[in-house]
């Protein structure tokens, strides 16, 4: 049976009183933590603890990753870029918190659209004047500037607070395979979508 027993200096242990012989091997006694006492054993409460452990500044490990965006899907590629920015790839994410990875995507020129996107698919931004609203298809943007496309994608799927405009910082984007930042020794990651 199991229960309660009172030791002294009214300290209550949980115990099992045993009925019948058991044999007990000694591996149990050495992981479980468990004493002798006549015909109980008192069972070590202290040996398990379940803390949640936040991340902050000081203890996020922020790493440097490089994505090849060669013939990935803009939105398939902006969604996994998205969650290492986030770092909900680390056991120790925190919503609340820049925990991270700082990204860079080499070759955005190549990335592709599905179906009629790169044609049918519209970019508005305004100016701030009257009569100021401006469109641009994606091939348009390409043309001009490849990376912006990546970038628009990447930074509609983080946070719209301070926090995310916070971890579009970490984003670097590149047309072409050259990056500015090997003194960084970022890891490559492969994306498989």
């Amino acid at each position: 049976t199991f229960g309660f027993r009172a030791k002294q200096k009214n300290i209550t242990l949980p115990c099992i009183t045993i009925s019948k012989t058991i044999p007990l091997q000694s591996r149990f006694q050495k992981e479980v933590g468990f004493a002798f006492f006549q015909d109980t054993i008192f069972i070590s409460m202290d040996t398990l603890s379940y803390k949640t452990i936040s991340a902050n500044k000081a203890t996020a490990h922020k790493g440097w990753v490089v994505i090849d965006a060669d013939s990935k899907v803009l939105g398939r590629l902006a969604s996994e870029v998205a969650k290492i920015i986030r770092g909900k790839n680390k056991p120790n994410f925190t919503p609340h918190v820049d925990c991270g990875d700082n990204v860079i995507i080499i070759n955005a020129e190549k990335v592709r659209l599905t179906g009629k996107k790169m044609t049918d698919k519209v970019y508005v931004r305004h100016t701030g004047y009257p009569g100021g609203q401006r469109f641009k298809t994606p091939r348009e943007m390409m043309a001009k500037n490849p990376a912006k496309v990546v970038e628009i994608a990447v930074r509609g799927m983080l946070p719209k607070n301070r926090l995310g405009s916070r971890l579009y910082t970490n984003l670097y984007v590149y047309a072409g395979n050259q990056h500015p930042h090997e003194a960084q020794q970022p890891k490559e990651v492969v994306i498989t979508t």
